[in-house]
């Protein structure tokens, strides 16, 4: 019998950080994630949801944990000037060439659950119960996660008693950042077309100017949060995109926006998108338009509830496995994620924590100068690049230790 080597952690996250793709692509992606679930002897199914992937761990009777990680990445032009930087191009789906990057961690996510499953599968006599582990895709069009239930996901795997995620962040490598209840918001995706009348750029009496119409719309709405929501209260109303005309001496017919609203809780979603609608059609009346604009929900996605007692709990075990300190409460992040859906559609609780990726040192540098805006790159961002270690082992770690708090 063949003796089986642990993985190279370190260079299979280079590996899928040089190969990244975009969301419902991630082909070669979960061909790498089978390839080492087979190495590790797991059975597995892909191609749940488009390209997810799951395998399940069963060792006895107990408690069952599932274990979630997302692993698209994003149209982002990589900067970070690392050896192992990304070049890698790819087609949105308005058929766009793109450059791809894995700027929000992703990659990482992966690295660690591959890792977490190896520990879990060493250690196997110190635990009972079953491990599901869930390689989601489409994360950032908020979309995976329901794919992958829609897709039965939740019928061909064992059901969970707890859902577990974790996702990497601006952080000191090593801290994990964990509260109960709200972690992180609610949001929705709009399109909205303003509907005008083309013509002759000099003309304009004779039309209808989406552009003036979308240009004063946007203005608008920045009142949303400055003067609607108690400044007590969260919420987000970002306008991303604004799409009109194509010459210079031509009046386009429609304007299109896309936005981006985030709030803590189903009521305040209520209260903004009621405003945000308000406004859209109260600019398009004022503009003389002669048709209404059209108002489309692309996305949906709840907050990110974390387990009150659940979380106490993890918290302890995160303590005791890595010292006191290590855990600090973040506060709600304003990002959303898709991670709930298996939670929510299970009715089990859910714990989603954070952890860091940045070097220490230049993270204490950055916060004893005032610049941890300036100098530590977020999410998303052309510049982000976790440091691979201890970013990848804490990762792991937390992984395993969250799985072994639930098991029996």
């Amino acid at each position: 019998m063949t003796e089986r080597h642990p993985i190279d952690l370190e260079a299979l996250y280079i590996d899928l950080h040089r190969h990244p793709e975009l969301s419902f692509q991630e082909t070669r992606t979960a061909g790498v994630i089978t390839r080492e679930l087979a190495a590790l002897g797991l059975e597995f199914e892909e191609g749940i949801g488009k390209t997810g992937v799951a395998t399940t761990i069963r060792n006895g009777n107990g408690p069952v944990v599932w274990l979630r990680a997302d692993m698209d990445a994003l149209p982002v032009e990589e900067d970070t000037g690392l050896a192992y930087a990304s070049t890698a191009r790819g087609t949105d789906p308005a058929g766009t060439d793109v450059p791809v990057m894995h700027a929000c961690g992703h990659d990482m996510h992966v690295t660690a659950l591959l890792g977490a499953l190896e520990k879990l599968l060493a250690t196997r006599e110190e635990w009972s119960g079953t491990v599901v582990a869930v390689f989601q895709p489409a994360e950032e069009y908020g979309a995976g996660s329901q794919a992958m239930i829609a897709d039965g996901v939740l019928d061909r795997f064992p059901k969970p008693d707890v859902v577990l995620g974790q996702h990497l962040t601006p952080l000191p490598a090593g801290v994990i950042g964990v509260r109960p209840g709200t972690q992180m918001a609610a949001s929705d995706g709009l399109s909205v077309r303003l509907l005008g009348r083309g013509g002759h750029g000099s003309r304009p009496h004779a039309t209808i100017d989406p552009v003036v119409m979308a240009a004063a719309t946007v203005m608008r709405l920045q009142t949303v949060v400055s003067r609607e929501v108690d400044p007590r209260e969260m919420a987000v109303v970002t306008v991303g995109s604004i799409h009109a005309g194509l010459k210079n001496n031509i009046i386009p017919a429609e304007a299109k926006l896309e936005l981006s609203l985030r709030y803590p809780n189903d009521d305040a979603r209520a209260d903004v998108m009621a405003r945000v609608e308000r406004i859209v059609r109260a600019e398009a009346a004022a503009s003389g338009a002669e048709e209404e604009p059209v108002i489309s929900i692309d996305h949906t996605l709840p907050p990110t509830i974390n387990d009150h007692d659940a979380t106490a709990r993890l918290t302890a075990a995160f303590d005791n496995a890595f010292g006191a300190g290590t855990v600090i409460d973040p506060g709600m992040f304003t990002g959303s994620e898709d991670v709930s859906w298996f939670a929510r559609e299970s009715g089990v609780p859910l714990v989603f924590w954070f952890w860091g990726g940045v070097d220490p040192q230049t993270y204490a540098d950055a916060e004893a100068a005032g610049r941890i805006a300036q100098d530590i790159p977020t999410n998303h961002s052309p510049l982000f690049a976790p440091v691979l270690h201890p970013t990848i082992e804490r990762g792991v770690d937390a992984l395993v230790v969250a799985a072994t708090e639930f098991l029996d």
